[in-house]
């Protein structure tokens, strides 16, 4: 069932309401901090302990938050960073477009992140915020699980530079996962489409249209929060910050280039759920065609042994056939030539 998000209707600007449905127990917090050589990682029990390893400046901190449900926790962290009141409520309302925000002291951004699931047949998804501050980047999402499972073997074994590369970069390589991960959603859409389409063609049934209507309205969803990552990117690759460093700026347009291959990807899957709808609908009209008709040549058939037997039906005194020895056989034998003349004339007209 879809869980329909809480309304802020008549609250006032920066009110702090979490909109979304709760999809964990507690919230989960947990650190990695790294510079050069230099690799720490572990999970924080508490809030206070968070605002406590931001005190320190030692090396590029990353700090994720499982779980959105508990005000307070959001709060905590957005006061300790001097975030803006709204930005807070931004991160704590669930369905927000795709957007990068520039303030004087921090970046904030907000995707859609997706990943693959129930066995590979549905795709979920969920908001996650991120703040960029100084040397410090905090992540929100809805629940554990996400796409950075390979950013964080990277920075454990810290293959390539991104240890030594700032908090800037390391935001960059987060967004980079999540489009990256996007083209993993479009190869498993791309293959129940397939499947789809050859149920199509061979058995439709009302369980297909039923799974085509879920692949498009996934398809939809996929492209309204896709769709705006393109001006998200284009103005991060524009972004003239401190925080961020020059050499980055390369690496964001090669991030940009990809997303505008994921949006053209997204259209393609787009155009062909709606030529999947026409082939159901052309399928079941063939169907019904073949059906109908079978039973017109089926009633074809039975008009001329109808017409026979209604003759022969009719009982007249002096009809000379009723008194034959083999008047029945010679009927019966006429009624037989009849079918097959028939059936001779349709498979010759190429209705059989």
């Amino acid at each position: 069932m879809k869980h329909k998000r809480k309304s802020k209707a008549g609250m006032a600007p920066g009110t702090l309401l979490f909109t979304g449905e709760r999809k964990m127990e507690d919230v989960l917090i947990s650190l990695i901090r790294f510079e050069g050589d230099y690799y720490e990682e572990k999970s924080l029990s508490s809030v206070q302990e968070a605002i406590q390893e931001l005190a320190s400046t030692a090396g590029v901190t990353w700090i994720n938050v499982d779980g959105l449900h508990e005000i307070g926790v959001i709060e905590a962290l957005c006061d300790y960073l001097q975030v803006h009141r709204l930005t807070t409520e931004d991160i704590l309302s669930v369905g927000q477009r795709p957007k990068i925000e520039e303030h004087d002291q921090y970046l904030h951004a907000v995707v859609r992140m997706f990943m693959v699931g129930g066995g590979g047949v549905e795709v979920i998804d969920e908001q996650l915020s991120f703040l960029l501050k100084d040397n410090v980047l905090i992540s929100f999402q809805e629940r554990s699980g996400d796409v950075f499972d390979g950013l964080r073997k990277r920075l454990r074994e810290g293959k390539g530079q991104i240890r030594r590369r700032g908090a800037g970069y390391l935001l960059y390589a987060m967004l980079d996962s999540v489009v990256d991960n996007y083209f993993v959603i479009l190869e498993n859409l791309g293959e129940r489409f397939e499947e789809l389409e050859e149920e199509l063609l061979l058995r439709p049934t009302r369980a297909s249209l039923g799974r085509l209507h879920v692949l498009r309205r996934e398809t939809i969803h996929l492209r309204r929060s896709v769709f705006p990552l393109r001006e998200v990117m284009g103005r991060f690759e524009r972004m003239d910050h401190p925080i961020l460093p020059v050499s980055a700026h390369v690496f964001i347009r090669d991030l940009y280039d990809h997303t505008v291959q994921v949006i053209e990807n997204v259209e393609v899957l787009r155009d062909i759920s709606a030529s999947l709808l026409d082939l159901y609908m052309n399928s079941v009209s063939n169907k019904m065609n073949e059906v109908m008709k079978v039973l017109t040549i089926i009633a074809t058939l039975f008009i001329p042994l109808t017409f026979i037997v209604g003759v022969y039906g009719m009982n007249f005194d002096y009809m000379p056939e009723l008194r034959w020895r083999y008047g029945y056989f010679i009927v019966m034998g006429l009624m037989f030539v009849a079918v097959l003349g028939m059936l001779y004339f349709f498979k010759g007209r190429r209705w059989l």
